[in-house]
């Protein structure tokens, strides 16, 4: 069994300014999905599935997939505001998409063995890919087996701004207990610290923190499915509310339906978060090169 990776590319990226997913930023025009996709491969992923808008559908077809053709079998599949589960209801003035947890669900027809979940504007690295695809050809034929990939948090700054990022605790097993979203982290003075209400609180720099790279079994569609549902019928009427991964994965946690084990990695990530970090990203990605882990030219 080969696993799918599920790639996340319909936001639009408002404070980097532009469609950042389509961005190049290696030296041939390389996307950093474009090194997600790559790394996969390599790591025995068998398809990528991508969700995006609509209206991006022709670019995306002529920017993107048009270099994986004959190399590996992708999908595409669309999030929209409307694309609701039959019989909900919502604000009809409503025009932010519904978040990362309604994004995944727009992959529920694709999508029918273990798969990954990653942003496509993040880079991971691709020892992230190698641990995600040994734990889920594990997990074929399980329900509820669940993992994400934990990155420190002090290899997940941006030099140009506070970050927000969902900080991790976990059991004697190394599985996910809670994962709370902390928002405005930054190393103050050589001290990691979030900031809330103007109270700053340190974080210990290998505190595990979730940047969306995650790992599922297809059952997590069907709980995806009525946890929208439940959070249409209590957020439907509001114009900003999201539903996120991981507040249904807290849910599944709890409620012992799910196990999500933490996979620990000393790789760093980094991403576009805002537009003064693309010259940095630049650097990073050819001294990456350089060091041989990536060739110039990816496909």
């Amino acid at each position: 069994m080969q696993p799918t990776l599920f790639i996340l590319a319909a936001g639009m990226g408002s404070r980097y300014g532009g469609l950042k997913q389509i961005d190049g930023l290696g030296p041939n025009g390389e996307a950093i999905l474009d090194y997600s996709v790559f790394d996969a491969l390599r790591a025995g992923f068998g398809k990528i599935v991508f969700v995006i808008r609509k209206d991006f559908e022709e670019d995306f077809r002529r920017v993107v997939l048009s270099k994986y053709a004959g190399k590996v079998q992708c999908e595409l599949c669309f999030q929209s505001v409307d694309k609701v589960p039959e019989g909900c209801t919502f604000n009809p003035e409503r025009t932010k998409p519904w978040g990362t947890n309604h994004a995944v669900l727009m992959g529920k027809e694709l999508i029918h063995e273990p798969f990954a979940v990653i942003n496509a504007d993040d880079f991971y690295g691709k020892e992230a890919f190698r641990v995600l695809a040994d734990f889920l050809r594990s997990a074929e034929g399980k329900n509820g087996a669940y993992c994400m990939v934990g990155y420190r948090v002090a290899n997940t700054l941006s030099e140009n701004g506070t970050v927000s990022r969902g900080v991790c605790s976990t059991d004697e097993n190394g599985n996910l207990t809670n994962v709370i979203e902390r928002t405005k982290i930054e190393d103050k003075n050589g001290t990691i610290v979030y900031t809330e209400d103007g109270v700053d609180t340190p974080l210990d720099p290998n505190t595990p923190v979730s940047m969306n790279c995650w790992g599922f079994t297809p059952d997590y569609f069907e709980y995806s499915e009525q946890a929208f549902r439940a959070f249409l019928a209590e957020h439907g009427q509001e114009l900003k509310s999201e539903s996120y991964i991981p507040s249904l994965v807290n849910q599944l946690i709890t409620s012992g339906k799910a196990t999500c084990q933490v996979l620990d990695t000393t790789a760093k990530w980094f991403g576009v978060t805002y537009i003064e970090d693309r010259p940095q990203v630049v650097m990073k990605i050819n001294r990456l090169i350089k060091d041989g882990v990536y060739p110039a030219k990816l496909f």
